[in-house]
């Protein structure tokens, strides 16, 4: 047994809610010694087969020695989970520490009722955390060859395990280290867990609505006026205890009344009503609701406890939420046909899946698609975003066969790690278009209760590119996009044709198409739609079929001015069936019309036929084109796997930094001396040149002598140490003589900055001077930084920035990224850099921070990139205790 500090206390934060297999909800908690009678419980509800497997024989009842054994436990030599629906435990999973303090042994306990549901595996992987955080590496069970529903769970887990049959019992073993199939699995399972349990609040099977209301313009009358006109397919009931009849249907005074069971409740009472509403929905077996009513974290810390009510309330009976102070949800399939929203009538039918957050942008973003009529498959307005949230909406669309295209505007990021983790999957096969404003992530709107970001702004739009994301400003930019994803093909390169039947409206389009990164291989101009309806249109049709049919050409803009004769829409109709017919996308911009009512702006294109995204300018067409032209080269590009740089000992480190953080408290930063620092990076590869303080120049010639000269004398000022023309450092010093020179000139030169002590150092190759910076942020997590070193990052802000994991592609293009990255690659006659050694450091760094995030901080500075690798001359590393990561090897419902 291993005795630790802190044993006996109880963990709050491994507490957990958590979606099961079939998309219901749970909570997961460390085992307390009040559960005893609910343990006795739940052991007495099991069969007798059940009972015979977990203990090897049949006990109708624990003995009360055995009740304080499982329930008294040290949360760290022994640890036990339990699985509850309503109060109720449903499973139970322990380990309990071994002779050998990296081992334990596992046992599980499922409830008969609730067998498949996927509560062993979400137990495991709890239990797998909280061991190796308390320093075990194996676990061990031992069960009985029957018990094939456990033995599963071992062997679906993704461990590599190893199985021996020795008296009539299986014994098993496995290292619970993360590995890249158990990881694989645990998001597997997260994905069909999470779909699942919102597919089940977008096509319910019956629906009511709590609160309706006989009254006009309230939000009840309007929700329940919404659903039945919208065709819902199920039964709809209205929940309103003073009215008999509303809506030409009964209603019933309360749920428990309706005969029939109910899966979705849509809840527009008062605030203060809600709670009792919720635990109605939770007596009658609900599975989802949708919370219109304000009131709650909008409503300043009184309202924010409230909704931490709600929603545990809700997930405790195995209910998901979506809101509070949502403007609801629809689903166009017309097997489902739910508008279960505040929009008037259902749109239609499309492609395109959108999510919101408050109820305002709801609002908003819903106006523009149906400016532009788009075509809809889902919409989902998340409100305060207090459980279901943009992160469960990527799940659900991922597999949806009706969404060929995703739009979210985000005004909050609950999660950016586990974003990234989806949006990364899902951008490979749809497209992501994301708007958020800058300040997203810096500061949280109202109703929002998320953590706020300390890392440079860029960072988090850095983080959607690296994820495939096509983001964008504007809920405008959004719907320019949106409507060229969900009905054009994605272009197979850069190359786009410019179609006008006007030289200077066809010049301003290539002027604006250029620096957006699109290639023009062609630009007709020779268009006459003068002509009139019967000679123009066809011949308009074989000139843009022409110039489709040329293989250089990927995509094609039209730019148009108004011609006699041809309407808007005629000609729309046949870029569409061209666009159609080659395979290749193409937006058209119609400038210069007055009438206000043609209208240019969407999608355009006859009944029943292909439809076009257009634009009453040129440049949003272009942009729109260009950001897709970006995403398509993001799709079609080999990312290789994530990084796994060789000769790192992460369990080595971790032993390390654990005795490095010995006495470190609270929230408090300490920063590590050079050779506890370079000790530390050196067991992921990170290798420092070491520096030698002195206090004489005798002292220091001797270390010189030790080092081999040259050598480089440099002052330990953190704002002078790499400032050469501010007589901060002395390179190239050949021997003693010149040594001790310099050592008096620097002194004299640094005695106005308060004569700092000196230093030496092993001269280095020359290079470009590069830094790393390497962080641990409170919503980000790990985020790694690259620039130029000198005024490019310090002056002009010109880093790179990326979070791990890293891809090699990721790799690839931090290093390039920065607008001075130039001066690698043999930048005004100069050789170019070794840029490999410099991915490798980026690597090393990347999974030191990942894997570490009590390593608050890194700072490599400067690193030296020469033409045959690169030098680290000088590293800082700041410790700390470590934050709760928003995304781990664990399953557990976040946002």
């Amino acid at each position: 047994m291993v005795d630790q500090p802190g044993a006996g206390i109880y963990p709050e934060y491994w507490e957990a809610d958590v979606v099961l297999r079939d998309g219901g909800t749970a909570h997961l908690r460390p085992i307390r010694p009040e559960d005893a009678d609910a343990l006795q419980a739940f052991h007495a509800g099991q069969s007798q087969a059940s009972i015979y497997m977990r203990f090897f024989s049949f006990k109708p009842k624990l003995s009360g020695k055995e009740v304080r054994r499982f329930t008294e436990v040290d949360h760290v030599n022994r640890v036990a989970f339990v699985i509850t629906i309503g109060g109720e435990i449903m499973g139970v999973g322990r380990y309990d520490r071994l002779d050998d303090p990296a081992e334990a042994e596992v046992a599980f306990n499922i409830s008969d009722k609730h067998q498949g549901r996927g509560i062993g595996s979400i137990l495991l992987e709890h239990l797998a955390v909280a061991a190796r955080e308390n320093g075990i590496r194996r676990f061990t069970a031992e069960v009985l060859p029957e018990n094939r529903k456990m033995l599963m769970v071992f062997a679906d887990a993704g461990y590599d395990l190893t199985r021996q049959f020795d008296d009539g019992v299986v014994s098993v073993e496995f290292n619970i280290d993360p590995t890249e199939k158990s990881r694989a699995v645990m998001e597997s399972r997260e994905h069909r867990a999470e779909a699942r349990s919102v597919r089940d609040l977008l096509a319910p099977s019956s629906v009511a609505v709590i609160g309706a209301s006989r009254k006009w313009g309230t939000v009840g009358y309007q929700l329940l006026e919404h659903i039945i006109e919208g065709g819902f397919k199920g039964p709809v009931y209205a929940v309103n205890p003073e009215a008999f009849e509303l809506a030409g249907m009964l209603s019933f005074g309360k749920l428990s009344e309706i005969p029939d069971p109910v899966q979705l409740a849509i809840i527009a009472v008062p605030y203060e009503e809600v709670p009792a509403v919720v635990a109605d929905c939770a007596a009658a077996g609900v599975k989802g609701l949708v919370v219109a009513t304000a009131g709650f974290a909008d409503d300043g810390e009184r309202g924010l406890a409230r909704q931490h009510e709600l929603v545990r309330q809700a997930r405790a009976n195995g209910m998901r939420v979506v809101g509070p102070e949502s403007l609801g949800m629809l689903n166009t399939n017309p097997d489902v046909s739910l508008n279960a929203s505040m929009a008037p009538s259902m749109p239609p039918r499309g492609g395109l899946g959108l999510f919101t957050q408050s109820a305002a942008v709801g609002v908003a973003v819903y106006a523009a698609a149906s400016r532009r009529r788009l075509g809809i498959s889902s919409f989902l307005s998340a409100g305060n975003r207090a459980d279901v949230s943009g992160n469960d909406a990527m799940q659900y669309w991922e597999d949806d066969p009706d969404t060929s295209a995703v739009g979210l505007y985000l005004e909050s990021i609950g999660n950016p790690r586990k974003f990234s983790r989806l949006a990364r999957r899902l951008s490979r096969s749809k497209p992501v278009i994301v708007a958020k404003s800058d300040v997203t992530g810096l500061r949280l709107p109202p109703g929002h209760e998320v953590r706020t970001t300390q890392a440079p702004s860029a960072a988090l739009d850095a983080m959607m590119r690296q994820a495939g994301v096509i983001r964008v400003d504007t809920i405008e930019q959004l719907m320019d996009i949106a409507q060229v994803v969900s009905t054009q093909p994605l272009p197979n390169g850069p190359g786009v044709a410019v179609f006008s039947n006007s030289v200077a409206l066809a010049t301003v389009v290539a002027d604006t198409a250029v620096p957006a990164g699109l290639d023009i291989v062609r630009t007709v101009t020779d268009v006459d739609l003068d002509a009139g309806m019967s000679v123009a249109l066809p011949a308009f049709r074989e000139r843009v079929r022409a110039v489709l049919a040329d293989d250089h050409v990927n995509a094609l803009v039209a730019a148009l001015l108004p011609a006699r004769g041809l309407t808007v829409e005629a000609l729309a109709g046949v870029l569409a069936e061209c666009a159609e017919e080659a395979g290749k996308p193409v937006v058209a911009a119609f400038s210069g019309i007055l009438d206000a009512s043609i209208h240019v702006e969407g999608l355009v294109g006859g009944p029943g036929k292909p439809r076009l995204p257009c634009y009453s300018n040129s440049g949003s067409a272009v942009a729109a084109l260009a950001a897709i032209v970006e995403y398509a080269q993001w799709v079609g590009r080999d990312h290789g796997l994530f990084a796994e740089p060789e000769g790192c000992d992460a369990d080595g480190t971790r032993e390390t930094l654990a005795a490095m953080l010995s006495g470190v408290t609270g929230e408090k930063l300490r920063k590590l001396d050079a050779g506890a620092a370079a000790t530390l990076l050196s067991g992921y590869g990170i290798n420092v040149v070491p520096t030698f303080g002195f206090g004489t120049p005798e002292e220091a010639v001797a270390a010189a002598e030790s080092i081999g000269w040259p050598v480089v004398l440099k002052t330990t000022d953190p704002a002078l140490r790499h400032r050469l023309d501010l007589g901060g450092v002395r390179l190239d010093i050949q021997d003693a003589a010149s040594l001790r020179q310099n050592i008096d000139q620097m002194h004299r030169a640094l005695k106005p900055y308060g004569s700092p002590s000196l230093e030496l150092q092993a001269m280095a190759p020359v290079g470009q001077a590069c830094t790393f910076r390497a962080m641990e942020d409170p919503l980000l997590g790990p985020v790694l930084s690259f620039g130029l070193a000198g005024d490019a990052v310090n002056l002009l802000e010109d880093w790179a920035h990326r979070v791990p994991p890293l891809s090699a592609a990721d790799l690839h293009d931090i290093i390039r990224s920065p607008r001075a990255s130039r001066k690698l690659f043999g930048y005004q006659g100069l050789p170019p850099v070794d840029v490999g050694a410099l991915e490798d450091i980026a690597a090393r760094l990347a999974k030191l921070k990942d894997d570490h995030p009590g390593i608050a901080l890194v700072e490599l500075n400067p690193v030296l990139a020469g033409p045959t690798g690169a030098t680290i001359l000088g590293a800082d590393v700041w410790i700390a205790n470590a934050a709760q990561r928003t995304d781990s090897a664990r399953r557990a419902m976040r946002g």
